[in-house]
């Protein structure tokens, strides 16, 4: 019963199946970066967010904030609960480290849990699963009520979890009943987010004179888009590259197709250009293939360039957290976009900017105040 207080709301699709996720993340050894963070994504996008420098949780959209102004008491009660469930998961950290007989360094644990709920047939899938330095650990069985490990280290703390059958009776009826609940809530407020219309900022990038053109869409939504290059008004399929639509942590979407330059002959230039257009619509937004336009190496890098490095180094730890859920994303359908949130458009053009940087890259410079890498 304690543990369904503290847990209560300190949490963070197609068109069928909707989701909650709430990821709790313990980090040590990093003096500039708190030591918890809880995050809620809804709909795979970043709905609030809490860390142990903080004394209420923030919301991430202007509809959270409406459902938080509707009752103050009840989220400030939850803060409180995030609040004192950062000792909780600390104690379970520490118990993980002693297992791992890591004797100094940093060390990260994750811990995700939520729900997948089908408004067509009403049925709810549940999670819950924790993982070591990027490596999973432990995962909750819905079915047996146990929980099962992933190496033997883990194997002494399934025991104990084991035996403690009012907690998993508790998170199992978390994640099949009260989860989906939540899940129905949060929908009547975020209705007129998810059913918006989007259209991207679309650029020409070029990472040097001999590399393809990459033509850029950003900011769009929903995920349901068209993006080529043309001939004379004619879809090109060869020396084209399709990339694939990936999500920005603030709910968008971003995607990219490349033209290879080799083939293309400089008088014909003006032939060629780019078509972006959203499933079902009938606007286009077509791009010349214009030099002049062009963001390339070059050029005068943008405003955002050096915030974006300088926190760099600041949000590293997290990042890594973060990333250390691969293993997971990987598993679950629908996740695996989300460890690819680089910044195309700023970080494609930099020849030093590694995978890290990107990831990094992307967060800040779409918005100042995120304070995790994600996949927000």
């Amino acid at each position: 019963m304690k543990l369904m207080i503290l847990l209560l709301f300190c949490h963070g699709a197609s068109a069928v199946e909707h989701s909650l996720k709430i990821y709790h993340i313990i980090s040590s050894g990093h003096p500039n970066i708190p030591d918890y963070v809880g995050i809620t994504d809804f709909e795979d996008t970043g709905m609030t967010y809490y860390d142990s420098n903080m004394t209420m949780i923030e919301p991430r959209h202007d509809w959270v904030s409406k459902l938080m102004e509707g009752d103050p008491q009840h989220w400030k009660k939850k803060s409180q609960d995030c609040k004192n469930y950062e000792q909780v998961f600390k104690d379970e950290a520490n118990s993980f480290n002693q297992h791992s007989k890591q004797t100094g360094g940093v060390y990260i644990v994750q811990q995700i849990f939520g729900c997948v709920w089908d408004d067509e047939t009403q049925k709810a899938d549940g999670f819950k699963e924790y993982a070591y330095n990027g490596e999973d650990i432990l995962k909750f069985d819905l079915q047996t009520e146990t929980w099962i490990a992933a190496n033997p280290q883990a194997e002494i703390t399934k025991h104990e979890w084991d035996g403690n059958t009012a907690n998993n009776q508790f998170w199992k009826n978390f994640l099949t009943n009260f989860c989906p609940e939540l899940v129905k809530k949060y929908l009547t407020y975020a209705s007129a987010f998810l059913h918006r219309t989007d259209l991207p900022s679309v650029s020409l990038l070029q990472k040097s004179p001999s590399s393809p053109v990459s033509c850029h869409a950003t900011g769009f939504y929903p995920d349901r888009a068209l993006m080529l290059w043309r001939k004379d008004g004619e879809d090109l399929h060869e020396d084209v590259d399709q990339g694939e639509i990936l999500p920005n942590h603030d709910g968008s979407f971003q995607m990219r197709v490349d033209l290879k330059l080799s083939s293309v002959k400089p008088e014909d230039w003006r032939r060629y250009d780019c078509v972006f257009q959203l499933s079902g619509a009938d606007d286009k937004i077509i791009t010349k293939l214009d030099k002049a336009e062009i963001r390339t190496n070059s050029g005068k890098p943008s405003d955002t360039t050096v915030p974006i490095f300088v926190a760099v180094v600041v949000l590293a730890v997290i990042l890594i957290s973060v990333i250390g859920f691969t293993v997971y994303k990987k598993k679950k359908e629908r996740d695996s976009k989300e460890l690819s949130r680089c910044s195309y458009q700023n970080c494609n053009i930099e020849p030093k900017c590694n995978c890290a940087q990107k990831s990094e890259a992307i967060n800040n410079n779409e918005t100042a105040t995120l304070r995790f890498c994600k996949r927000d």
